[in-house]
């Protein structure tokens, strides 16, 4: 009886061990990390996400290894976002157009829907989708967004104009993988038979856009953009990796300088990242 009782407890005791060390390791994965960027205009506190990790990962490394420190937000455009992480904008000179500049490497898109263009949003830049269809993000180049606010009204018509968009590209993408095809059938003179062909590639455009999910923005969404406001056009094209806890003011002064053709500030507008927790 003793024997079975001393098992029972050894066996609990080892229960009760492994369960504590799960919930010990669990706890650094599930911890958020705050950063903060400090500017000439006062400093902005925001929260990483742990669901973009690679993302994370990046912005912390090349914040702790003073990567950003003494670069510039090179790009500001009022009522949209505030834009930096280019190296190259350390000590450029004046007027220098920049934006090009990287690491030399990028990092695979993260893009999530619960994450979205909302004011204060930190997301990541990158090249546009014809030369980078995979949505691949600059390795160090950041954007905040501040945005506006937005109507039901505008919001509406925003998803009128995103399907349209995607019912345009769906058909482009069809008609341009028979080109050769129509062209030939072009250059022969057959009419009726051209005809014919592009209205099955539009019946076929119109079964994959039926198949395809309808841009939609959701009813949270459109509380906090009608509220709090931001730029939703972006979602689902960029990945957003934190958010703005603290300094919204600040965002707004920087937003709100003089700029020159190439949207760079007139004055220089340094920043200084650091990892608070």
């Amino acid at each position: 009886m003793n024997q079975t009782m001393t098992k029972a407890y050894s066996i609990i005791l080892l229960l009760c061990l492994l369960v504590h060390s799960s919930c010990s390791s669990n706890k650094p994965a599930n911890k958020a990390t705050t950063v903060e960027i400090d500017t000439d205009y006062g400093k902005m506190t925001f929260r990483l996400y742990n669901e973009t990790p690679q993302h994370r990962d990046n912005f912390i490394k090349l914040a702790q290894d003073g990567f950003y420190d003494g670069l510039l937000f090179h790009r500001v455009i009022n009522e949209f976002m505030i834009q930096g992480g280019d190296p190259k904008s350390k000590d450029a000179a004046p007027g220098q157009r920049l934006g090009n500049g990287d690491p030399g490497y990028t990092i695979p898109a993260e893009i999530k829907p619960d994450f979205f263009h909302k004011k204060g949003a930190l997301a990541a830049a990158r090249q546009g989708d014809a030369q980078n269809p995979e949505k691949r993000s600059s390795g160090s180049q950041f954007y905040i967004v501040q945005g506006e606010l937005l109507t039901p009204g505008a919001l509406d018509s925003l998803e009128m104009q995103m399907n349209s968009k995607r019912a345009s590209q769906i058909n482009q993408q069809i008609f341009r993988q028979h080109q050769a095809e129509l062209n030939k059938l072009m250059k022969e003179g057959l009419q009726d038979s051209l005809n014919i062909r592009l209205a099955e590639l539009k019946e076929l455009a119109n079964e994959q856009l039926a198949k395809t999910e309808p841009y939609q923005i959701s009813e949270e969404k459109r509380a906090i953009y009608t509220t709090q406001g931001g730029y939703p056009s972006l979602d689902g094209a960029y990945t957003v990796f934190g958010e703005m806890i603290d300094g919204f003011e600040v965002l707004d002064k920087i937003a709100a300088v003089k700029t020159d053709r190439f949207n760079r500030p007139e004055q220089d507008l340094k920043m200084t990242v650091k990892i608070l927790k």
